[in-house]
Parts: structure tokens; C-alpha cells; sequence
């Protein structure tokens, strides 16, 4: 396996493979892995000949006062479980490789990102598109892999290489979870013992809305205010919002006949920021 810090070599490298038919597939991640991740990265392994894990704490999408300086970079652990999962190279670039002195240009994908994560942190989703579209120019891949996990994440960078003809599939996979509900994350070693196990808050939340409409259930009202009330029995939560949406526009529905749905949520454990998802059949 490939550690590669400076863009022009990743860019090199991928053009090389490209020249020669690899199929190439790309995970960007911020470090820190779990399962989730190398979930992504057994589905590149899977469908691709070459794939590259790049390993990267964005600035730009983080807010004054959140957790960028204190974010968990154990990059030779990182190394060594993508070395165990196959993985060809890693790009590792350093911020001032990514962002010089006088950049000056953002992407921004309109109107998905005004809502639910945008709304809680207006200027997280311009540094996530910006990144991932210098990423996709950097790595010229075949496919990228994307959890569910971040669905609205998800939804957004779609809708990117959509609107700019980015020549590259966009793979979504499904979200990990712990054996309790709770979907993995690397925020979640922020949590002490207490906090953790408040967290599943979230994972019930969703589960009490995708219960009820299991059972008929198909008054948004009622799903909502089930996953309201499971989280005012949780002291240690503090809900930013739960929603429930249509599955592109991510816009709030009022009928679960009408549309393909998933369900948000999002809150506190404390000082630290989750979010889940899932789908909701009408």
C-alpha cells in the first residue's frame, strides 16, 4: 500500500492506472475509522480493480468553535486497518497542499444544503463540496463511496456531480451500526459511558416513526411527535431537529402516500454533535 501526500503524485498515480484499464474506485474520509468506513472501502475492493482511501481533516467544513483541532487523527492505525482492507494507496495531503495561501473559490450545491445540517451549521456543506470536488479532480476515479449514514451528505455530493458532470458514479452504502442501534461514527469516542449509552436516542427516535408506519401509520404528525417524545425521555439529548423527508429534495413531507421518505434526526450528547437516518416505507 501507497502513502501519497502530494496531489500531483495521487494524480499521477490514478492517471497511470487509468491508462492501463484499472477500474479505480475512491473513499475520502477524514480519518478516524470504523466499520462504517471499511465498509466503504470492502465495496470499492469489491467492484474495482485499484482503490485509493484518501485521509484528510477538511478545515473548511468546520465552524469557528467546533471540534476541527481536537478531531482524532491516529493515522498509523488508519494505515494499518486500510493496509488489512486492501486498500492500494492512501492520500494523505496536508492543509496547505489542499488550500494554498490565497484560495479563494468554493462549490455550493443550492438549496439541499439550506436545511436540517445546513441550517445547524451554515458553513459545513460549502467546505464538504469544495473538498470532495478538488478530491475528484485529484483522484480521477471510476466510482466514489459515500455512507447513508450522512444522508444529507450523500444527497448533496449526487447532486454536485450531477449539476457539474463530474465523470464519476457516486456509490452509496448502507450505515453500520452498533449492536445497540447506534450508527457508528468518530464522534462517538467524544462520548463517556453515560453519553453513550444516552446516544441510542437517536436509533430508537427513528425506529419508533419507522414502526408506525409499519403498522399504517401515514400521518407525519404522528411520526414526528412519536420521535419527539422518545427523545424528551432522554435528559442527556438535546434534539436540533428530527424531520421527516423526501428521499432527493430532503424536503419536509406532509403525506407518506405521496413520496419516498427517510427519516432525520439530529442533536447533543453533551458537547458532541450525531446524526442518523433511515428509511420510512409509506
Amino acid at each position: 500500500m501507497q502513502i501519497i501526500k502530494h496531489p500531483n503524485y495521487i494524480y499521477n498515480l490514478t492517471q497511470k492506472w487509468r491508462q492501463e484499464n484499472q477500474q479505480i474506485g475512491f473513499v475520502p474520509t477524514m480519518g478516524a475509522l470504523h466499520e462504517g468506513h471499511l465498509s466503504l472501502c470492502n465495496k470499492a475492493r469489491q467492484e474495482n480493480q485499484k482503490y485509493i482511501t484518501s485521509i484528510f481533516v477538511n478545515p473548511t467544513q468546520f465552524a469557528p468553535g467546533e471540534d476541527y483541532e481536537k478531531y482524532f487523527r491516529p493515522f498509523e492505525r488508519d494505515c494499518e486497518l486500510l493496509r488489512a482492507a486492501g486498500c492500494d494507496a492512501v492520500f494523505a495531503p496536508d492543509a496547505a497542499q489542499m488550500y494554498d495561501a490565497h484560495s479563494s473559490t468554493k462549490v455550493s450545491v443550492n438549496g439541499l444544503t439550506s436545511l436540517w445540517e445546513g441550517a445547524v451549521r451554515p458553513t459545513h456543506f460549502d467546505g464538504v463540496t469544495t473538498v470532495v470536488s478538488k478530491l475528484f479532480h485529484l483522484v480521477p476515479a471510476h466510482r466514489a463511496y459515500f455512507g447513508e449514514k450522512d444522508y444529507q451528505q450523500l444527497k448533496t455530493i449526487q447532486r454536485m456531480v450531477r449539476d457539474l458532470n463530474f465523470p464519476i458514479e457516486i456509490i452509496p452504502v448502507p450505515t453500520v451500526r452498533e449492536e445497540d442501534g447506534l450508527a457508528k461514527s468518530s464522534r462517538n469516542a467524544y462520548l463517556n459511558p453515560a453519553e453513550r449509552q444516552a446516544a441510542t436516542v437517536l436509533y430508537l427516535a427513528l425506529q419508533s416513526a419507522v414502526k408506525l408506519a409499519a403498522d399504517g401509520e401515514k400521518d407525519i404528525k404522528v411520526l414526528l411527535d412519536a420521535m419527539q417524545k422518545v427523545c424528551a425521555l432522554e435528559p442527556l439529548f438535546q434534539l436540533d431537529y428530527a424531520a421527516i423527508v423526501d428521499t432527493e429534495t430532503l424536503q419536509p413531507l406532509h403525506d407518506l402516500q405521496i413520496h419516498p421518505a427517510r427519516a432525520l434526526i439530529a442533536g447533543y450528547i453533551g458537547q458532541t454533535h450525531l446524526i442518523d437516518n433511515c428509511g420510512i416505507e409509506g
